[in-house]
């Protein structure tokens, strides 16, 4: 356990405080300190995590660590090395045992749990919804693409300018898609950040664009505020 961090937590009522060790974005808690938690003993608590790990509800290797601690066991100094579990086992332990704690843990956990629900039912809505729209812009471009292609001949230069614009249009949705899944990822990039471009810079040079290809009113037409809030999202990344 590497660049750990130390913090007390301690309960409304002051009754209960605990050291609690932060490493790699999850706390880490002994046995002892998980009893104080649900107000329970110990002896409790090592049968919960024994019968977790026996019925391979979490792995053993991800979810606990050793450590080293000198104690003092009469006039001897101990070096004895003490199991630390992570909040995955915390969370598995506070379903299991039976004392008020655990049972007020069990209330605000799945209060959490169902905002976190309904959070995430609305997010996928609004993705969904966006990724919809974005296909439905897709069809109109192709069947526009399509209307060109029935009533003119299009020249060399024409055809490759009409496929050029497919393929954009294409790489931006993938790019966007990639985003929302947080995969995007940017190649050939150093990662440190040249030029903030502000949401008015844009739309000037969406305008410039605007009227390097024919000036149309389709052009950069914004339908909402969606754009000026990418910009905005983009910008404190």
């Amino acid at each position: 356990m590497d660049n750990k961090q130390i913090k007390i937590f301690k309960s409304d009522d002051g009754s209960t405080e605990i050291e609690v060790q932060v490493d790699n974005d999850t706390v880490w808690l002994n046995q002892y300190q998980i009893s104080d938690l649900f107000l329970t003993d110990r002896t409790s608590i090592g049968r919960h995590i024994s019968n977790i790990y026996k019925y391979k509800e979490l792995d053993e290797h991800s979810t606990s660590a050793k450590i080293a601690q000198v104690r003092k066991e009469g006039n001897r100094t101990v070096n004895r090395q003490i199991s630390l579990y992570n909040l995955d086992v915390i969370l598995s332990v506070g379903y299991r045992v039976n004392s008020d704690r655990g049972r007020q843990f069990r209330v605000w956990t799945n209060k959490i749990l169902s905002e976190y629900l309904l959070k995430g039912y609305a997010l996928n809505e609004r993705k969904l919804k966006e990724q919809n729209e974005q296909l439905n812009q897709l069809k109109q471009s192709v069947e526009i693409l399509g209307n060109v292609l029935n009533h003119k001949t299009l020249s060399n230069d024409e055809s490759i300018g009409l496929l050029k614009i497919i393929a954009d249009y294409a790489y931006a949705l993938d790019i966007l898609d990639q985003y929302d899944y947080q995969k995007l990822e940017i190649k050939n990039t150093s990662g440190k950040e040249i030029y903030q471009l502000t949401y008015d810079e844009a739309i000037t040079q969406i305008r410039i664009a605007k009227k390097a290809h024919g000036n149309s009113d389709l052009f950069g037409r914004e339908k909402d505020d969606s754009f000026k809030s990418s910009i905005t999202t983009i910008s404190d990344i």
